[in-house]
C-alpha cells in the first residue's frame, strides 16, 4: 500500500470534511467579492470531490454485499450538481463529511470504556533472571517466574503475591475507585494497576491464559459484533430509500419543479437508522463495562433488555462458595471463642478444606492463634496435637469421641441446619463441643434480588447440583421459589428450556458444569472472566467481579439503551418524513433543507449518547 493510500485510509474522512468546508468558505468569499463564476467553481469542486469519494465507498460496500443509506446522500449531491445547484451540493457534501466525523466522535465516545480496557494491556514485565532483573515480553513468562511490579504498572499476568502486602487499583475490572489491599499468598488478577510500593509476583498462568487476556478477547469480539437492531436498520434502509425517491419523484411530477425533488433528497436523513441504533447499543455496552459487566455483543445487550426470568446457580453465585462458621455449640463451662481458637490453632497443621475454613473463621474473628505441636493426622478423620500445652483433637464426631474419655458430640447434634458440616472438638480428653460449617448466603444476596426486581426481572429460579434440602433452605432465605437441587448439568438445561417457554431467560452460573445451561439460555451470565473457563466461553455476559450487584445495573442499562435506540429511530425518522413533506410542498429550499438535515442528525446522535449516562434512581 502506497503512502498516499495509507494517508487517505487513515485520514480520508477528516480530509473530506476540511476540504468541503474550505471550498464552501472560498466560494462564499468569491461571491462576496462579486466573482460568482469563481464561487460556482469552488462549490462544484467541494461537492464533486466528496461525491466521488462517496461513490467509491458505495461501490466497495456493494461488492461486500452491503447496502446502506449513503445512497441517499449520493443522490442528493448528484442531483444538486446536475441541476446546477452548486451551493446546495457543497453544503450537502459538508453535511455528509461532517456527519461522518460526528459519527466517529459518537462511536469513539460510546466505546470509550471498552477501548480503555484494551489500552491497559501490558507488553513487557520486569523478570528476575539470574542475579538481576530483565525486561522481557510478557509472552515469554511461564508459570513460576518471579516478576517485579512497580508503582503505576499494569499487572501483566495472573499471579500469587510474594510480598507481605500490596495495594492494587482494580478499577479496570470492577469499576471500584478505591484501592484493594492484597496479602501474601493472595491471587492477583492481571490488568489491575499497582498503586503502592513495588512488590514481587509469582506468575500463575501464561499471559495468553490470564484474566485480562480473556477480557481483551471478549472486548474485541464485542466491538466487532453487530446487534440485531442494527441489522434490522440495514434492512429498512432499502425501504427508506424507496420512500425518499417516490416522494421526490411525486413532488417533481406534480409540480414540475425539480428543485422540490432536490430538496426532498437533501432533507432525507438516514442518521436515525444508520447511526442512532449502533451508537445507543455501543453506549450501553460501554457503560456496562464501566461497572464490571462485559456484554459480548450488541445482540446480547438487546436480549438482556428483554429478560424477565433469572435462573441462579447456588454455589458461588448466591452463596460464597466457601464454608463459614454458622454455629458453635459447647459443653457447659466452655467458652465458644476459646474453643474455636484451640481448634483453629491445631488445624493450621492440616490442609483439609474444613481446617482452612476454621482457620479463616478464627482469623476473621480476630482470635490470636498459637503454634501447634506433636501433631498427628488421620486422613479423612481428624487431627490431634498440643496447643499451649493442652491436648486438642479436631475432626469428625466419631474420631473425637474415640479420642476423648468423656462427653459425646452427638449430644449437641440436634436440629442441624440443612447442608451443615459438623466439626467436633475435644480438649484435654473431654468433648468440648461442635462447630457447624456451611456454605453461606452472600451478604448482598437479598439486596441484589431486590435490585433485579427493580430492573424488571420478575421471576427467579434457583438451580443447583447441591442437595435438594440445602438448595430449598437457601431459596427460602432468599424468597426464591421454585428451588431445584440434585441437578446434573443436563437437568439444568431442562430447567432453562422450561422457563424459556414463558419468558426470556437469563442463566447465571460460575462453574464448568453450568456451561451447557448458559448456552441454552437467552442470555448466559458467567461469574468471573478467565478466558479459559468453559462458563465464560459459553456465556453472553461475563461479570468481571465476584459480585451480582453490577449485573442488576447492567440490566437497567440494557433496557435504557434499547429504549433510547428505538426512541431515536422513531423520532428521527418522523422528523425526516416531516421535513420531506415540507420540502415536497415547496417550503424548504435545498440549502435550508441541508442545514435542517444536519440539525436532525446532531439531535438524534446526541440523544443516542444518553445511553452513556447512568439512569436516575427513583
Amino acid at each position: 500500500m502506497s503512502a498516499l493510500s495509507r494517508f487517505f485510509e487513515n485520514n480520508g474522512k477528516p480530509f473530506l470534511a476540511i476540504l468541503s468546508l474550505l471550498t464552501l468558505a472560498a466560494g462564499a468569499f468569491a461571491q462576496w467579492s462579486d466573482v460568482p463564476s469563481l464561487a460556482v467553481q469552488f462549490w462544484f469542486a467541494g461537492g464533486a470531490v466528496v461525491l466521488a469519494a462517496l461513490l467509491a465507498e458505495i461501490v466497495r460496500s456493494l461488492l461486500q454485499r452491503q447496502f446502506g443509506l449513503d445512497v441517499v446522500a449520493a443522490l442528493s449531491m448528484s442531483a444538486a450538481l446536475v441541476f446546477g445547484e452548486m451551493l446546495a451540493a457543497n453544503i450537502v457534501a459538508l453535511m455528509y463529511a461532517g456527519g461522518q466525523q460526528l459519527e466517529n466522535f459518537a462511536e469513539g465516545r460510546a466505546r470509550r470504556e471498552m477501548t480503555a480496557l484494551l489500552g491497559r494491556v501490558a507488553r513487557t514485565a520486569m523478570c528476575y533472571c539470574g542475579n538481576g532483573l530483565d525486561e522481557v515480553p510478557i509472552e515469554r513468562l511461564v508459570p513460576g517466574d518471579r516478576i517485579l511490579v512497580r508503582r503505576g504498572e499494569v499487572i501483566p499476568v495472573d499471579g500469587v503475591l510474594a510480598a507481605p502486602s500490596a495495594d492494587i487499583d482494580m478499577s479496570a475490572l470492577t469499576g471500584e475507585s478505591m484501592p484493594v489491599r492484597f496479602f501474601e499468598g493472595d491471587q492477583v488478577p492481571s490488568g489491575c494497576v499497582s498503586c503502592g510500593a513495588a512488590f514481587d509476583l509469582i506468575t500463575a498462568l501464561p499471559a495468553a491464559e490470564s484474566t485480562y487476556a480473556g477480557i481483551v478477547r471478549l472486548v474485541k469480539s464485542a466491538q466487532e459484533s453487530k446487534a440485531p437492531m442494527v441489522r434490522l436498520a440495514d434492512r429498512y434502509a432499502l425501504w427508506f430509500l424507496m420512500a425518499t425517491v417516490i416522494i421526490a419523484g411525486m413532488a417533481w411530477w406534480v409540480t414540475g419543479d425539480r428543485l422540490r425533488a432536490l430538496s426532498v433528497l437533501v432533507v432525507a436523513t438516514p442518521c436515525p437508522l444508520i447511526l442512532a441504533v449502533p451508537v445507543a447499543i455501543i453506549s450501553g455496552m460501554s457503560r456496562a463495562a464501566s461497572v464490571g459487566v462485559l456484554i459480548k455483543s450488541g445482540g446480547a445487550l438487546e436480549t438482556l433488555a428483554r429478560v424477565r426470568t433469572a435462573i441462579l446457580d447456588k454455589t458461588g453465585t448466591m452463596t460464597t462458595g466457601r464454608a463459614g462458621v454458622v454455629d458453635i455449640r459447647t459443653m457447659d463451662g466452655i467458652d465458644a471463642n476459646e474453643m474455636l481458637r484451640f481448634a483453629a490453632s491445631l488445624d493450621q497443621a492440616s490442609n483439609h478444606a474444613s481446617a482452612e475454613n476454621l482457620v479463616a473463621a478464627a482469623k476473621g474473628a480476630g482470635l490470636a492463634l498459637s503454634n501447634p505441636a506433636d501433631v498427628t493426622e488421620t486422613p479423612g478423620s481428624g487431627v490431634a496435637g498440643t496447643v499451649d500445652g493442652r491436648r486438642v483433637v479436631v475432626g469428625g464426631s466419631n474420631f473425637v469421641k474415640e479420642h476423648c474419655r468423656s462427653g459425646d458430640p452427638y449430644d449437641l447434634g440436634d436440629a442441624l441446619p440443612p447442608g451443615s458440616a459438623v466439626v467436633a472438638v475435644g480438649i484435654d480428653d473431654a468433648v468440648a463441643g461442635i462447630i457447624l460449617l456451611s456454605d453461606q448466603v452472600r451478604s448482598d444476596a437479598l439486596e441484589t434480588i431486590a435490585a433485579f426486581r427493580e430492573a424488571g426481572v420478575s421471576r427467579f429460579v434457583l438451580a443447583s447440583g447441591d442437595r435438594a434440602d440445602v438448595v430449598q433452605a437457601v431459596g427460602a432465605r432468599l424468597g426464591i421459589d421454585p428451588a431445584h437441587g440434585d441437578l446434573a448439568p443436563g437437568d439444568k438445561v431442562e430447567v432453562v428450556l422450561h422457563e424459556r417457554e414463558h419468558a426470556p431467560v437469563m442463566m447465571i452460573g460460575d462453574g464448568v458444569n453450568d456451561a451447557p445451561a448458559l448456552a441454552a439460555a437467552d442470555v448466559g451470565v458467567a461469574m468471573g472472566a478467565r478466558g479459559a473457563a468453559a462458563s465464560s466461553e459459553a456465556a453472553d455476559v461475563v461479570l468481571l467481579v465476584d459480585d451480582l450487584g453490577p449485573l442488576a445495573i447492567a440490566v437497567s442499562l440494557a433496557r435504557r439503551a434499547r429504549m433510547i435506540a428505538l426512541q431515536s429511530v422513531a423520532v428521527g425518522i418522523g422528523l425526516s418524513f416531516t421535513a420531506m413533506g415540507f420540502a415536497a410542498l415547496g417550503y424548504l429550499p435545498p440549502v435550508e433543507g441541508a442545514l435542517l438535515q444536519e440539525v436532525i442528525d446532531v439531535a438524534v446522535i446526541l440523544n443516542a449518547l444518553r445511553a452513556l449516562v447512568p439512569p436516575r434512581k427513583s
